[in-house]
């Protein structure tokens, strides 16, 4: 079966239904849309394409043109750190040899938004040679990312130097596929969520390739801690919950539950089932849907 390439944009509104219904639409072809999830406490929307490159390029340029014409940076508020009204805008590549063909779509999509909408664009994972993640670009919001092209420590891959009024800047990267997914616990604070964010992050001598926040979900009356994990052969699934339950209790606090935000590898899942049910050997290839998709 051939795959086609996959892009999940994060756009900076997930509250106002009317703004998200017209984002959608923007969103619906010609790539084909899989997903939206969309979260009031991180202020967000994640939006799950398939498609060939020049679909994913045409649909993201027309969702991106929409986010700048309704969203403005300087009324937002979020628990989620961002730097755009389109934040951030992978194109994942679900097999090693269409890597090439997703570069190629990430840079004519750079080259589209930067000439066509005026926005500053900045690369982010494998189109950058020292692999960059958009947490660099991301600290310290707008602001600080003005004043780092000001002061020549940065500067965009397309556009102008200057961050758009109220749509800021857009990052777009090339990725593997990774999964976006969030604990909630019940917790006196938010500092537990961060402690525990701290202990399961590689970057602090956790799982390898989880990236973690940890956040205050004020509408659930609840905390999160909450992931990226881009190496899922290397860190399961199951195993980064269970490390979780273990320090939450410790501190006295409860998981909720967790939440998947998008669309994940079935590898993954079927490795947790694997392990919850304790069959010996059970992987992909013992999955009836995907031996067929294989054939």
């Amino acid at each position: 079966m051939a795959l086609p390439l996959e892009s999940v944009p994060n756009l900076s509104e997930g509250r106002e239904e009317a703004t998200l219904d017209a984002l959608r639409e923007a969103m619906s072809g010609p790539a084909r849309l899989l997903d939206v999830h969309a979260d009031a406490d991180h202020h967000r929307s994640v939006y799950t394409l398939v498609g060939s490159g020049e679909e994913l390029v045409d649909t993201l340029t027309a969702g991106i043109r929409r986010a700048v014409e309704l969203i403005d940076l300087g009324r937002h508020e979020g628990a989620h750190p961002r730097v755009g009204a389109a934040d951030v805008v992978p194109f994942v590549f679900l097999r090693p040899e269409h890597e090439l063909d997703a570069r190629v779509a990430a840079t004519e999509l750079a080259d589209r938004i930067s000439s066509e909408l005026e926005l500053p664009v900045f690369f982010y994972g494998r189109l950058t040679e020292d692999s960059r993640e958009p947490a660099f670009f991301r600290r310290g919001g707008t602001e600080a990312l003005q004043r780092r092209i000001d002061e020549d420590e940065l500067s965009p891959d397309r556009g102008p130097d200057q961050l758009h009024p109220t749509a800021g800047a857009v990052l777009v990267g090339v990725r593997r596929p990774l999964i976006a997914f969030n604990v909630n616990l019940r917790a006196r604070n938010a500092e537990v969520a961060r402690e525990i964010a701290g202990i399961v992050r590689e970057r602090d001598g956790g799982f390898p390739g989880v990236r973690a926040l940890g956040l205050d979900l004020p509408s659930a009356g609840l905390v999160q801690v909450s992931m990226n994990v881009t190496d899922w052969e290397a860190s399961a699934l199951h195993e980064l919950v269970e490390r979780i339950v273990a320090e939450a209790h410790a501190r006295g606090a409860d998981v909720i539950g967790s939440e998947l935000v998008g669309l994940m590898p079935a590898g993954a899942a079927v490795e947790a089932a694997g392990a919850l049910l304790k069959i010996d050997g059970f992987d992909p290839t013992r999955v009836l849907e995907l031996r067929l998709l294989d054939d």
